[in-house]
Protein backbone atom coordinates (compact mmCIF):
# COMPACT_ATOMS: atom_id res chain seq x y z
CA UNK A 1 0.00 0.00 0.00
CA UNK A 2 1.46 3.37 -0.97
CA UNK A 3 1.64 6.41 1.34
CA UNK A 4 -0.83 8.18 -0.97
CA UNK A 5 -3.52 5.67 -0.04
CA UNK A 6 -3.30 6.55 3.68
CA UNK A 7 -5.26 9.80 3.30
CA UNK A 8 -4.98 13.09 5.08
CA UNK A 9 -3.07 13.43 8.32
CA UNK A 10 -4.42 15.46 11.25
CA UNK A 11 -1.72 18.03 10.55
CA UNK A 12 -2.91 18.36 6.95
CA UNK A 13 -6.55 18.68 8.05
CA UNK A 14 -5.50 21.30 10.61
CA UNK A 15 -3.75 23.32 7.90
CA UNK A 16 -6.89 23.23 5.73
CA UNK A 17 -9.12 24.30 8.64
CA UNK A 18 -6.74 27.11 9.59
CA UNK A 19 -6.70 28.42 6.01
CA UNK A 20 -10.41 28.04 5.20
CA UNK A 21 -12.20 28.46 8.56
CA UNK A 22 -9.95 30.42 10.94
CA UNK A 23 -10.25 33.53 8.78
CA UNK A 24 -10.98 36.12 11.48
CA UNK A 25 -8.32 37.83 13.57
CA UNK A 26 -9.01 37.33 17.28
CA UNK A 27 -7.32 38.48 20.45
CA UNK A 28 -7.37 36.67 23.80
CA UNK A 29 -6.44 38.89 26.72
CA UNK A 30 -6.67 39.02 30.51
CA UNK A 31 -6.56 41.64 33.23
CA UNK A 32 -3.10 42.91 34.02
CA UNK A 33 -1.57 43.15 37.46
CA UNK A 34 -3.15 45.88 39.62
CA UNK A 35 -1.26 49.16 39.62
CA UNK A 36 -1.08 51.47 42.64
CA UNK A 37 -2.37 54.99 41.96
CA UNK A 38 -0.64 57.36 44.40
CA UNK A 39 -3.19 60.11 43.71
CA UNK A 40 -6.10 57.99 44.98
CA UNK A 41 -4.21 55.62 47.26
CA UNK A 42 -6.01 52.74 45.52
CA UNK A 43 -4.95 49.84 43.33
CA UNK A 44 -6.47 50.06 39.86
CA UNK A 45 -6.62 47.49 37.09
CA UNK A 46 -3.42 47.40 35.09
CA UNK A 47 -3.35 47.32 31.30
CA UNK A 48 -4.65 44.09 29.78
CA UNK A 49 -2.14 41.37 28.89
CA UNK A 50 -2.47 39.82 25.43
CA UNK A 51 -2.37 36.03 25.56
CA UNK A 52 -2.87 35.43 21.83
CA UNK A 53 -3.52 37.48 18.71
CA UNK A 54 -3.96 35.78 15.38
CA UNK A 55 -6.24 33.59 13.27
CA UNK A 56 -9.42 32.31 14.85
CA UNK A 57 -13.17 31.94 14.45
CA UNK A 58 -16.24 32.35 16.63
CA UNK A 59 -19.26 30.07 16.12
CA UNK A 60 -22.60 30.00 17.92
CA UNK A 61 -23.07 26.77 19.83
CA UNK A 62 -26.54 25.95 18.58
CA UNK A 63 -28.65 28.68 20.13
CA UNK A 64 -29.84 29.74 23.57
CA UNK A 65 -29.71 27.25 26.41
CA UNK A 66 -30.58 27.04 30.09
CA UNK A 67 -29.41 24.44 32.59
CA UNK A 68 -31.35 24.12 35.84
CA UNK A 69 -30.16 22.72 39.15
CA UNK A 70 -32.43 20.31 40.99
CA UNK A 71 -33.52 23.24 43.15
CA UNK A 72 -34.69 25.05 40.01
CA UNK A 73 -32.05 27.79 40.09
CA UNK A 74 -30.06 28.66 36.96
CA UNK A 75 -26.55 27.25 36.79
CA UNK A 76 -24.17 30.11 37.58
CA UNK A 77 -22.05 29.72 34.41
CA UNK A 78 -24.87 29.01 32.00
CA UNK A 79 -25.48 31.62 29.36
CA UNK A 80 -28.04 32.31 26.67
CA UNK A 81 -25.21 33.35 24.32
CA UNK A 82 -22.79 30.42 24.32
CA UNK A 83 -20.23 30.37 21.51
CA UNK A 84 -17.15 28.36 20.54
CA UNK A 85 -13.82 30.03 19.88
CA UNK A 86 -11.61 28.08 17.48
CA UNK A 87 -7.89 28.79 17.33
CA UNK A 88 -4.90 26.93 15.90
CA UNK A 89 -3.32 24.30 18.12
CA UNK A 90 -0.24 26.53 18.23
CA UNK A 91 -2.22 29.21 20.13
CA UNK A 92 -1.87 29.25 23.93
CA UNK A 93 -4.71 27.77 25.97
CA UNK A 94 -7.04 30.47 27.29
CA UNK A 95 -7.92 30.55 31.00
CA UNK A 96 -11.31 30.95 32.61
CA UNK A 97 -12.34 34.63 32.71
CA UNK A 98 -9.95 35.67 29.92
CA UNK A 99 -11.61 37.91 27.34
CA UNK A 100 -11.78 37.46 23.57
CA UNK A 101 -12.42 40.10 20.95
CA UNK A 102 -12.68 39.87 17.18
CA UNK A 103 -10.27 42.38 15.67
CA UNK A 104 -11.14 41.73 12.01
CA UNK A 105 -13.75 39.61 10.25
CA UNK A 106 -15.41 39.16 6.88
CA UNK A 107 -18.63 39.57 8.91
CA UNK A 108 -18.20 43.28 9.74
CA UNK A 109 -20.62 43.31 12.75
CA UNK A 110 -18.47 40.65 14.46
CA UNK A 111 -15.48 42.98 14.71
CA UNK A 112 -15.30 44.63 18.12
CA UNK A 113 -17.57 42.17 19.92
CA UNK A 114 -16.22 40.60 23.09
CA UNK A 115 -16.64 37.26 24.83
CA UNK A 116 -15.70 35.87 28.26
CA UNK A 117 -13.90 32.51 28.40
CA UNK A 118 -16.07 30.03 30.34
CA UNK A 119 -13.48 27.28 30.69
CA UNK A 120 -10.00 26.40 29.49
CA UNK A 121 -9.69 25.10 25.94
CA UNK A 122 -10.83 21.56 25.28
CA UNK A 123 -8.31 18.85 24.53
CA UNK A 124 -8.65 15.82 22.30
CA UNK A 125 -6.72 12.76 21.23
CA UNK A 126 -7.50 13.77 17.63
CA UNK A 127 -6.79 17.50 17.67
CA UNK A 128 -7.29 19.66 14.58
CA UNK A 129 -7.98 23.06 16.20
CA UNK A 130 -8.41 24.25 19.79
CA UNK A 131 -12.02 24.76 20.94
CA UNK A 132 -12.79 27.11 23.83
CA UNK A 133 -16.30 27.80 25.16
CA UNK A 134 -17.08 31.50 25.50
CA UNK A 135 -20.02 33.71 26.51
CA UNK A 136 -20.74 36.86 24.53
CA UNK A 137 -20.34 40.05 26.59
CA UNK A 138 -21.34 42.49 23.88
CA UNK A 139 -25.09 42.64 23.60
CA UNK A 140 -25.41 45.51 21.11
CA UNK A 141 -24.81 45.67 17.39
CA UNK A 142 -22.40 48.59 17.78
CA UNK A 143 -19.78 46.33 19.34
CA UNK A 144 -17.45 47.05 22.21
CA UNK A 145 -14.02 48.39 21.30
CA UNK A 146 -10.99 46.64 22.69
Amino acid sequence: MSDNAVGLTLKAVGAIVEKKILTDTVKIFRAGEPVFNPDTGQYEPGPPVTVYEGPGAIFPAGGPSMVLHLAGQPYVNDTPSRYRLLTPLSAPVASREDKVTVLASRDAPAAGRTWRVLDIGETSTLPVVRTTWVDQNTQTTTGNPK
